[in-house]
């Protein structure tokens, strides 16, 4: 079967045409993603689906009458689920993980934390008692007089990012994991409802011309779904606060296509120009802690209210209803916490990992297909939605797919990347995982330096 039970339930859930699933081919050739979970055939799914979604949105412009086969490529999606060891700017190689990022032995057990936005790693810092510049074995050291469970809470606390590594029966008695199990793998909340924007009308040009796009995302899950956007032609415009630096190889790897540029919400003359911005906006994607933005009336409510009819995406680490649902994580945390790093352990203590960030990778294009067919329903019903995919979600799916040879052991296979100059320097990239009918092959524009353009749309 070309797609998994995961996938299919997940195609479901957001409202795709099911029939259409059968437009779907296998893989091929198989992708070089060894592990013990299939967290290759999550991956395939997923760009599978932005890929049918894209084809859903042509036939319903008009610009094709029927689904063509979609073929998902195993070195294009290795290469694009493995982005951080092909990335090079100016021929250089970005360091992915800083000093205080990894797995580490607790006084009762194993850690991750995630260290690489410096405010993270000096808020782990002031918890351990150590400098920013410890060594390893300073960082060890410190580590090691705290029981796991207790570090993760006062991290927590404290704004730091640490999990517990925990083993799947542990997660799926806690409180949190139960909350998790009972969310849908892709959310879907119609409301908000408005006749459908005139830009979506006419069938030539790409299939997302002339839809509007505001990206407030970090890291990964939500800057691939916009970059997935941008590829299917959506005018893209990622804003990021001035106060929060974004790590330059992410935003570089991810930002294909898009524009960029910083607004402070706090400020009066900012936020004006943001609610400009919001008042023309088809979408507004958002990869923040569940309520963290309210305060800038970025609830739903408050932007159906002042943009009726408008599609609001989100990817977040944790169940919205659990006790965790304000906490801040990432997918390496995840995989920590729900078990997956003991699954992949290659000694049956020491914890392991997914050979990609895979829970990032298929949450950023499940959520970029949720959002397309959210677009085609405003057109036909006159409403907004608000759609949300959640990493700790797909983590449990995968727990629950492990049996004997659900993995993948394919050999590597031979990178396929793209070149090409921009204004940040030579950059060498994934190239997209997924094609359309009539579309690019590679990234037609690639991305622009972090926050250097004009808050304005085209």
């Amino acid at each position: 079967m070309a797609v998994t039970e995961i996938g299919r339930n997940a195609w479901q859930a957001l409202g795709g045409d099911t029939s259409a699933l059968d437009a779907i081919a296998d893989v091929s050739p198989s992708p070089g993603l060894p592990s013990r979970l299939p967290a290759a055939a999550l991956l395939s799914d997923a760009v599978a689906m932005a890929g049918l979604a894209i084809q859903q949105v042509q036939i319903d412009r008009g610009q094709r009458r029927g689904f063509r086969t979609v073929r998902v490529d195993g070195r294009r999606l290795t290469t694009s689920a493995q982005c951080e060891r092909h990335f090079l700017l100016d021929g250089v190689a970005p360091y992915v993980w800083a000093p205080l990022s990894g797995f580490w032995e607790a006084a009762d057990g194993w850690i991750r934390t995630h260290g690489n936005y410096p405010h993270h790693a000096r808020r782990l810092a002031e918890i351990l008692g150590i400098g920013l510049d410890a060594s390893r074995e300073e960082v060890a050291t410190a580590i090691s007089r705290f029981d796991a469970v207790d570090l993760e809470t006062r991290a927590a606390q404290a704004g730091a990012i640490v999990g517990a590594v925990r083993s799947p029966r542990v997660w799926s008695a806690h409180a949190e994991g139960r909350a998790v199990a009972g969310d849908p793998l892709v959310s879907v909340r119609a409301g908000g409802g408005e006749p459908h924007s005139a830009r979506w009308d006419g069938g030539r040009g790409r299939p997302l011309d002339g839809i509007r796009v505001l990206d407030l995302t970090r890291v990964l899950a939500g800057p691939i779904a916009t970059r997935d956007l941008a590829f299917a032609g959506a005018e893209v415009l990622r804003v990021d606060s001035p106060r929060l630096p974004e790590i330059g190889w992410q935003h570089l790897e991810t930002g294909h296509g898009k524009r960029s540029t910083m607004l402070d919400l706090a400020d009066a003359v900012d936020r004006r120009v943001f609610e400009e911005l919001l008042a023309s906006a088809d979408v507004v994607v958002t990869g923040y802690r569940p309520g963290s933005l309210d305060r800038y009336g970025l609830s739903v409510e408050a932007l159906w209210e002042r943009r009726p009819g408008i599609i609001v995406g989100s990817v977040g680490a944790w169940s919205e209803r659990g006790p965790w649902a304000a906490r801040r994580g990432f997918d390496s945390i995840v995989q920590a916490i729900t078990g997956i790093a003991m699954i992949e352990s290659a000694d049956g203590s020491t914890p392991g990992a997914l050979p990609a960030q895979a829970l990032d990778h298929s949450a950023g294009h499940m959520l970029a297909a949720a959002i397309c067919i959210a677009l085609i329903r405003r057109r036909s019903e006159g409403v907004g939605a608000r759609v949300r995919v959640g990493l700790a979600r797909l983590a449990h799916e995968l727990v629950q797919a492990d049996d004997a040879g659900s993995g993948s052991g394919a050999a590597p296979l031979e990178p396929t990347v793209q070149t090409g100059a921009s204004a940040a320097g030579a950059i060498s990239t994934a190239m997209p995982p997924f094609d359309y009918p009539g579309g690019p092959h590679e990234y037609p524009v690639l991305a622009s330096p972090w926050g250097q353009e004009a808050a304005t749309w085209p």
